[in-house]
């Protein structure tokens, strides 16, 4: 990948998503999804990764996705669609591990999760977003080999990034590489990005054009 193409791709990305987003559908169960259209994208994350916050910021919206201080307040998977010429939409997943939740609805979301993985034609790529203060955890591991098991192309995308030194990000970026190349499903690249900041969100919007492009062919 040039230099000339990588900022083409990231122009690109700056364009599309400098372009009207909107929340257009919340599904609580899997009868419940809309019809498929265009390419999707979901985001998934342990709860308080921040995930709405990262949309957010992708998207140059303060309030586009709801953020939370309870964990497990995404109950539903949240849909929201760019410009009509765009072709892409963007998916909230519940976040998983610990939710202030009763169990059995825990489970129901789990279950809502699988399913969504199994049967969406129309979603290209599951961005798995990390805590870069903490990386990987033994339940983040888990929900790799469940994007394993469902043949869903991931890639992860560390959170935070700008609450961590640079030798520590560094160390925690190779890290992470190292063990994503033991799942089959995983993307290469692991991408740092900071919502407050807005460091790394150019580069994932680039990914997400490159997506975009390579399913259009």
């Amino acid at each position: 990948m040039t230099d000339t193409t990588d900022a083409e791709l990231i122009e690109a990305g700056r364009k599309l998503f400098a372009g009207d987003w909107r929340f257009i559908w919340a599904a609580p169960s899997i009868e419940t999804l809309p019809p498929m259209q265009g390419i999707e994208v979901a985001f998934a994350g342990r709860s308080n990764v921040g995930k709405s916050s990262l949309i957010n910021a992708l998207t140059g919206r303060n309030a586009l996705a709801r953020t939370s201080h309870t964990p497990g307040r995404t109950q539903e998977l949240i849909f929201f669609e760019g410009p009509k010429d765009g072709g892409l939409r963007l998916v909230d997943m519940p976040g998983y591990g610990y939710a202030a939740a009763p169990k059995t609805k825990v489970a129901s979301w789990t279950s809502l999760i699988h399913k969504f993985l199994q049967g969406r034609a129309s979603l290209a790529r599951v961005y798995v977003l990390i805590d870069a203060r903490h990386g990987l955890k033994d339940v983040d591991t888990e929900i790799l080999k469940t994007f394993d098991k469902a043949a869903v192309s991931y890639q992860v995308v560390l959170t935070k990034a700008d609450q961590v030194k640079k030798t520590e990000l560094e160390a925690i970026v190779a890290a992470t590489a190292a063990a994503l190349s033991k799942h089959p499903a995983a993307f290469p690249e692991v991408l740092a990005t900071s919502s407050r900041t807005g460091a790394g969100m150019p580069e994932l919007r680039a990914a997400m054009i490159r997506l975009l492009r390579e399913r259009n062919r």
